[in-house]
């Protein structure tokens, strides 16, 4: 009888741990499946790691929305500065960042680029989207007192005195693609020189270092105000409202595509649904409100907000449209 109930206490403390352990590892898996963070997110400083150099729009960008969404956040956010490869090493630090939301990274239009130009493997699909928060047009800018008004008489003169300089922000950049478009429509020969980002382009071309640069209205709008330089034309369907009286390239005879940047935010791609919420959230508001927008049109920034399964899709069109762009380019 003693042995009996020995036997079935021995039995049922197996079958109890039996039980606990199938329910602890159901639990386990479970949690695996659940993708949210931490409930308490975020309990600390948020930094912003921004692929491009200080000054140029993308610095600029990140920088007004980043002062708004901080009381949206609740929390303070740094910018830290990553150049390097046409913005690739900053994103790549990003994408390779601990997906807890605590790293996120301005991403730009060369994203959808990389892979293509075999610059890097890395594409938008190594990220989860916040947000898509700008785009603005390329246009081509030369100093105030360059021997020619018009882009017919740019390419003129160039097709006379074949290798002008035409800096960019990078090989493989929006702007330099910008370069090589017009170029190729044009038929000119031209110097691209690259440079870590637009605002050195910009400060190069300002003192004679290059001929021009395809960067946006934004990124010269001080120095058109200052009178130190003059845009010829903008790759865009429409002219700009930063620069009104400046043609598009179709005005002026020149067929080009709709060539220009965008910029967005961005997390790791394993990062928590719930937390990419929260973020979204909170830069979607910031983006609205007026000292943002205000310091946007005071710039000659564009305004372009799309929600995180929207900057999905458009990223997703961009990489098909730049693949077939990079491929007749044969700059792949």
């Amino acid at each position: 009888m003693k042995n009996s109930m020995k036997k079935f206490l021995g039995l049922f403390i197996v079958s109890t741990l039996i039980f606990v352990l199938a329910a602890c590892s159901t639990k386990e898996s479970s949690g695996n499946t659940d993708n949210s963070g931490d409930k308490d997110y975020p309990s600390k400083p948020v930094t912003l790691i921004v692929p491009a150099a200080a000054g140029g729009g993308t610095d600029t960008t990140a920088r007004a929305l980043v002062a708004s969404a901080e009381k949206f956040l609740g929390k303070s956010i740094g910018v830290v500065n990553k150049t390097g490869g046409s913005g690739s090493v900053g994103m790549t630090e990003g994408a390779n960042a601990k997906p807890d939301g605590y790293t996120v990274s301005m991403v730009f239009v060369e994203l959808t680029m990389f892979e293509h130009l075999g610059l890097s493997p890395l594409t938008h699909n190594d990220f989860k989207p916040i947000a898509l928060i700008n785009l603005d047009p390329a246009a081509l800018t030369v100093p105030a007192d360059a021997p020619y008004d018009t882009v017919e008489e740019f390419i003129a003169y160039a097709k006379e005195n074949p290798g002008l300089k035409i800096g960019n922000a990078g090989t493989g950049s929006i702007w330099h693609i910008a370069a090589e478009i017009v170029g190729a429509e044009a038929g000119i020969e031209l110097n691209h020189v690259p440079f870590e980002g637009a605002a050195p382009a910009v400060t190069a071309l300002v003192g004679g270092h290059v001929d021009a640069v395809t960067v946006s209205p934004a990124e010269v709008k001080t120095q058109l105000d200052a009178g130190n330089l003059k845009t010829l034309a903008v790759m865009s369907d429409e002219r700009s409202n930063i620069i009104p009286d400046v043609p598009t390239f179709s005005e002026a005879g020149l067929e080009v595509s709709n060539i220009g940047t965008w910029r967005g935010l961005t997390v790791p791609k394993d990062t928590p649904d719930d937390i990419v919420a929260t973020l979204e959230a909170a830069f979607m508001k910031a983006a609205e409100q007026e000292e943002f927008t205000s310091f946007m049109e005071n710039s000659g920034l564009g305004i372009q907000l799309k929600s995180s399964n929207e900057f999905q899709q458009f990223m997703d069109e961009n990489y098909e449209l730049f693949g077939k762009m990079i491929k007749d380019l044969d700059l792949h």
